[in-house]
């Protein structure tokens, strides 16, 4: 018995010794750092081809700062993000789908410093108006002869207040009135959000602000980035399409053509690629796109929009900024939404080739450092500018967007006939 035992021993010692062998254990390893991204990978891949978990990673709306202590209540304090007492209200949206959306009103510094002494001496309740059109805010913007609106659209993730977000209505706050939401499912609005739903919200603000406020769409313009880009390209197309109503502008920073083809080429942070892998099988590649469901087609938007517009002779204001070293977005996504802004306006008699050639003589500055080129026919204007700095979220409230707000709103007149 004790000779089995040893034989048992030494056998197991055998095996032993040849596991721990260097070949052997350097091919374990290398099958572990490659075989286990792989199988994440896969995974990741599988998940994504179900429509619930695709639009998780899609809008991940439910990553937001929300959920610590206390948060809920401190979003009704506009004063916490550094505005003036009573200068913004927040209040509920009700969607024609019975959604309730959370949103914001923020008043022009320039009108609420006339009014400094009525809003000063009013206590910030600290709370979320259920009807927005019982406020003195309302009052002020209905009373408004001049009044410019700008309604913003934000990105994915978050909420309307998360982030860079509170800067960029600092930014634009100072002449003009501002209006955000926070999408289906996003922070503290109901529901699940959807190609469909998050279009029905912007639509619901828009006939909000023409029904309940009295706003004429030649004194909005529309903002969006990042995801809000493909919300603006939904809403323009809506209204320009189904009801013959043009903006003053219609502003993206950081857009896209589609979603399929911006995740073609898409890099979390410009380094970890999504789907570029799949590159080396195109037919691989090509059966993953077929599976995305919410597509935002926003570069076949904007060619039925311009050629639509151009063909009624409307008025359409199109302003794209990109910022180089926006590492989510590549900058090369606005060229192609140009050209098919372009197509439409010039009714597909010019190639991308000519059109790439006529956008390079119109240039003013270069690829390198940054340019803008502006595409003019009849009453529409289409513009490009991609400035050196600003990333993915701080371009949207550095001058360059704030310029081309500035820009939409030339040729709108006051009610005393100045511009």
């Amino acid at each position: 018995m004790s000779q089995q035992r040893l034989t048992k021993v030494g056998s197991s010692q055998s095996r032993l010794s040849s596991m721990l062998n260097p070949e052997i254990a350097a091919g374990l390893s290398v099958g572990l750092i490659f075989g286990v991204p792989v199988a994440v990978y896969a995974l990741f891949l599988g998940l994504s081809s179900i429509p619930f978990f695709q639009r998780q990673f899609l809008y991940a709306h439910k990553f937001h700062s929300l959920w610590w202590p206390g948060a809920r209540k401190k979003i009704n304090q506009p004063q916490r993000y550094g505005f003036a007492k009573n200068q913004a209200t927040p209040f509920l949206l009700r969607t024609p789908d019975n959604e309730s959306l959370y949103a914001w009103h923020i008043l022009p510094l320039t009108l609420y410093n006339q009014h400094t002494s009525t809003l000063g001496s009013r206590p910030d309740q600290g709370i979320c108006h259920k009807d927005f059109t019982r406020t003195q805010q309302i009052d002020l913007l209905r009373n408004d002869p001049d009044a410019k609106v700008v309604v913003s659209f934000h990105g994915n993730a978050g909420h309307l207040l998360q982030s860079h977000r509170p800067r960029v209505y600092h930014t634009l706050s100072l002449n003009h009135h501002i209006f955000s939401l926070s999408y289906r499912g996003f922070g503290l609005s109901t529901g699940y959000p959807t190609e469909a739903g998050l279009t029905t919200d912007a639509i619901a603000l828009i006939d909000f602000l023409f029904n309940e406020c009295h706003i004429p769409p030649h004194r909005i313009v529309l903002l969006g980035q990042s995801l809000g880009t493909a919300v603006v390209a939904a809403v323009t197309h809506h209204f320009a399409i189904n009801h013959q109503i043009d903006f003053a502008g219609s502003v993206i920073v950081a857009g896209f053509s589609s979603l399929p083809t911006m995740l073609s080429g898409y890099s979390i942070a410009g380094f970890i690629p999504v789907l570029r892998p799949l590159s080396w099988w195109p037919w691989l590649l090509k059966v993953v796109m077929g599976r995305v469901v919410d597509r935002w087609e926003s570069a076949a938007r904007w060619k039925q929009v311009t050629r639509e517009v151009k063909q009624r002779k409307g008025r359409l204001r199109l302003e794209m900024v990109h910022a180089k070293n926006d590492w989510d977005i590549p900058a090369h996504e606005d060229d192609k939404v140009f050209r098919a802004a372009v197509g439409g306006v010039v009714d597909d008699k010019l190639t991308e080739g000519n059109i790439e050639e006529m956008k390079e003589d119109k240039m003013v500055g270069d690829r390198k450092e940054g340019f803008s080129v502006e595409w003019m026919e009849e009453g529409v204007v289409i513009r490009q500018e991609l400035v050196p700095f600003g990333g993915h979220n701080d371009v949207t409230f550095y001058a360059p967007t704030f310029l081309a707000i500035m820009r939409s709103f030339e040729g709108v007149r006051n009610n005393d006939g100045t511009l």
